[in-house]
């Protein structure tokens, strides 16, 4: 950047305080809100229970691994990371509120929610209802409201007016993603729901222990059959009340002839042990234990959660998004959507230095690649990049050097080997 003069500086200064008209009057585009407008809300009761932690929990794994628009080679393996639009979507931004991490947490946690979720494009270069072929610059999740034979109706949040908004979508332009654990966690009779149907009873029977009730039978001295002694007993009841709420230590009296009896335990309605049994269903059918949401899981614990829950909902969104967002001629050219985690994540680094020695040896990475992997900046050695076998070094560097044209290594003088003695030659003293 060339330097500027101070008249420059001065010029171009700006500042958000400063330079302010006091009248001036703000007046934003569309409507605006005290909250975000477009963050997901969950619904049927989420809000109050353990499932918003196991959807909120899930979904951040999912965003966690890389969704990526690739080059594939005729084996199916991956070659390269296409530099285009849509990948910047998924990586970098998805729209003006929503960066891509934050775009696929979005779309897990309203399809976990909802049960099937729409990922719309919002910004492209030609209408996508009428064209096969388009470019796509913003995407947005949407609720599908409507079903038609060719359309859907989808309703999703307007970045330019502020609000919710319903329209009408081709279904071949629009990625149509459903839970594939949807049996198990949006049927109506599924076990998540009825968890928290569970804990919502259970939320409500807290609500009434807590309110402060005393929950007592005050047994008076005469019989309440008639209108006039339910009318006294009343009377009764709300004198003993105004007593112990007007009382800074909650005391009362009563006649001598009247019996007061204390209902100090309530009836056990099974609702913990139904909520506890419940837990586990669904800790089951979701292949997650309690120990991955606490963090204290093992390698093979977390191995079958990505392979039993996570990955069954990444494949589920790029196959769904490889189907629609290209088309049939980038799919035979090699082009995909697939998703990359990054098997080292999760191991400790007491074992990194194992590992990097056998991916090393046996040519599987290069040094510069597993640096780049612990978070450290590639060498500049040339053979940092070379896929060899470090214990055979001498023999590798030599052969390289050598089809480089480099020089060959200076090694120590080598000692000429002893002559063996000839016996003709050998003096008769010494026989």
């Amino acid at each position: 950047m060339p330097k500027q003069t101070l008249g420059e500086r001065l010029k171009h200064a700006w500042n958000a305080f400063a330079n302010r008209d006091p009248t001036e009057v703000y007046h934003p585009i569309g409507v605006s809100y005290s909250t975000r407008p477009d963050r997901p809300r969950f619904y049927f009761g989420y809000d109050r229970s353990i499932v918003t932690s196991i959807i909120t929990r899930i979904a951040i794994d999912c965003a966690a691994i890389d969704i990526k628009h690739v080059r594939l080679d005729e084996n199916d393996c991956y070659t390269e990371t296409i530099k285009s639009t849509l990948n910047d979507c998924f990586t970098i931004e998805a729209n003006k509120d929503q960066n891509g991490r934050a775009f696929f947490q979005d779309v897990v946690a309203s399809m976990c929610d909802e049960g099937c979720v729409a990922i719309v494009p919002t910004i492209t270069d030609v209408d996508p209802n009428y064209n096969d072929s388009f470019s796509i610059y913003a995407l947005r999740v949407g609720k599908v409201t409507q079903w038609f034979p060719d359309w859907v109706v989808v309703r999703l949040y307007n970045d330019r007016t502020g609000q919710q908004q319903e329209i009408p979508m081709r279904k071949s332009a629009v990625a149509i993603i459903e839970n594939p654990l949807y049996s198990v966690m949006n049927e109506p009779n599924s076990t998540l729901k009825r968890l928290a149907r569970k804990l919502n009873l259970l939320d409500a029977v807290d609500e009434q222990n807590g309110a402060g009730k005393l929950d007592m039978i005050i047994q008076l001295p005469y019989i309440v059959k008639t209108e006039a002694r339910r009318q006294q007993a009343e009377q009764r009841r709300k004198d003993i009340e105004i007593q112990l709420a007007q009382s800074d230590y909650g005391i009362a009296y009563t006649d001598g002839t009247e019996k007061i009896t204390q209902l100090n335990r309530s009836v056990d309605n099974q609702l913990q042990t139904h909520v506890d049994t419940l837990t586990n269903q669904l800790y089951a059918q979701l292949g997650v234990t309690e120990d991955v949401f606490n963090g204290t899981a093992d390698e093979k614990t977390m191995l079958n959660y990505y392979n039993r829950t996570i990955e069954p909902i990444l494949s589920a969104i790029t196959l769904e998004l490889k189907r629609k967002f290209l088309t049939k001629t980038a799919r035979t050219q090699g082009q995909s959507i697939e998703f990359f985690r990054d098997p080292f994540k999760l191991v400790p680094v007491s074992q990194l230095a194992e590992i990097a020695d056998k991916f090393t040896r046996n040519a599987i990475v290069t040094s510069n690649e597993f640096r780049g992997v612990i978070g450290f900046k590639p060498s500049d050695d040339p053979m940092a990049d070379e896929l060899i076998n470090n214990n055979l070094y001498p023999t590798a560097q030599q052969e390289y050097q050598a089809e480089a044209g480099m020089p060959p290594m200076e090694d120590e003088e080598e000692l000429p080997p002893e002559e063996e003695p000839n016996p003709m030659e050998t003096p008769v003293s010494q026989l």
